[in-house]
């Protein structure tokens, strides 16, 4: 291949463009083992009632057209709408489809393959060439792992950091972030200066995988999901798995607002708290950056973060007796007044350049920001969505 054209250059996106006054509209899909819900999206914004539909179907051919029949109740909603200065903008069709969907997928080739929630897929479906030539636009799948670290990085977490420390006058930026997700079960995606780490294998940011701290014969997720916090609570109070209360609930009694065992529900988060950390300490130490969570568990936060990052900080023992930190950086709560106050504050140092009259300056201290969703789950997987459809088509990846 030849060198890049200008022409190429010029129209590839950079790392992190924003996508927040494109008229282009990209049609949308949050896939669950409960409901699809279809949207579709403009500027980074909703522009439709989004269509709900009952995901189970007995066979695969008619949860496809499930998919198509709602995919098209959303084109079929895309007409004129005010702009977002009050100027009338007319929707032209929309230019593609971009959505989460569960794995194991080959999401490059937009291949699906068998399905834990979606028993109907099996041996590999070509769902994103379908789409392709059923609506004529380009189809963008990625998991809800991956697209909620790709929204927090272009338009949440990571910018809402980044402007903390500009008006700190900190010369700390941060570029790189792990978005993880609590809830069903445990997903995570990493973003590495702007761009997502998809992997060789689509298999990038899988962190479900890991090993449970607590368990290690078990898979972190056995940890870390709705079904573990409800085992523990079930577990530590005495009572029947199917007579345990939903995780809302849980918390509640948690925080003393609800009737329960209270030390139960606060020993649930505890338990997730200690898994969830350990698991994010080993994959930070290869990703060095900022730590968003999402899910519907991460509500619970004030159950849990405080020792999450506990554990994130807990040192190692040495043959020889001293400890040794469990990472390089120390990690901080951003969700707590003090220790934000501490990470924007920083270790700045102003050193002299050798052999000159110059000085720089700099944060000696390393440091790893941990902290819950600034868009709320579902916002930021449709902004991650949206971008991850544009950069592809402008060129970017």
């Amino acid at each position: 291949m030849g060198a890049e054209s200008d022409a190429a250059r010029v129209r590839r996106p950079h790392a992190g463009t924003r996508y927040s006054e494109d008229p282009r509209v990209v049609m949308t899909l949050d896939a669950g083992g409960t409901n699809l819900v279809f949207s579709a999206v403009q500027s980074e914004r909703e522009i439709v009632h989004p269509v709900t539909m009952p995901a189970a179907a007995p066979t695969l051919q008619e949860l496809l057209q499930k998919l198509l029949a709602g995919f098209r109740r959303v084109r079929d909603q895309v007409l004129v709408r005010a702009g977002s200065r009050g100027s009338m903008l007319a929707f032209a069709e929309p230019v593609a489809i971009s959505f989460a969907f569960p794995g194991p997928a080959d999401y490059e080739r937009g291949i699906i393959g068998d399905l834990e929630n979606l028993p109907v897929f099996r041996g590999g479906v070509a769902l994103g060439p379908m789409l392709e030539e059923q609506f004529g636009t380009p189809a963008f799948i990625s998991n809800d792992g991956d697209l909620f670290a790709l929204g927090e990085a272009i338009a949440g977490f990571l910018p809402y950091v980044n402007g903390m420390l500009e008006q700190a006058g900190s010369p700390r930026r941060y570029h790189n972030l792990l978005g993880a997700t609590l809830g069903t079960g445990f997903g995570a995606g990493i973003v590495h200066d702007g761009r997502l780490l998809v992997g060789d294998n689509s298999a990038a940011g899988e962190i479900n995988r890991l090993r449970d701290r607590l368990v290690p014969a078990w898979s972190v997720e056995e940890g870390v999901s709705v079904r573990a916090l409800r085992r523990v609570y079930a577990r530590e109070s005495g009572i029947e798995l199917a007579d345990c209360p939903n995780p809302e609930q849980i918390y509640e009694v948690g925080l003393g607002k609800r009737e329960g065992d209270r030390s139960a529900a606060q020993r649930a988060f505890e338990e997730m708290a200690a898994v969830v950390g350990d698991a994010l300490a080993s994959v930070t130490s290869l990703v060095d950056g900022l730590v968003v969570i999402g899910g519907g568990l991460a509500r619970g936060r004030r159950l849990f973060l405080k020792r999450l990052v506990r554990e994130m900080n807990a040192p190692y023992d040495t043959p020889v007796g001293r400890a040794l930190p469990r990472l390089e950086s120390r990690v901080f709560d951003l969700e707590n007044g003090e220790e934000r106050a501490a990470f924007l504050r920083g270790d700045v140092r102003e050193v002299a350049v050798p052999f000159s009259d110059r000085t720089v300056v700099y944060d000696a201290g390393k440091a790893i920001g941990v902290g819950v969703t600034r868009l709320g789950t579902s916002r930021a997987v449709s902004i991650g969505a949206y971008t991850l459809a544009l950069t592809r088509l402008d060129g970017g990846r």
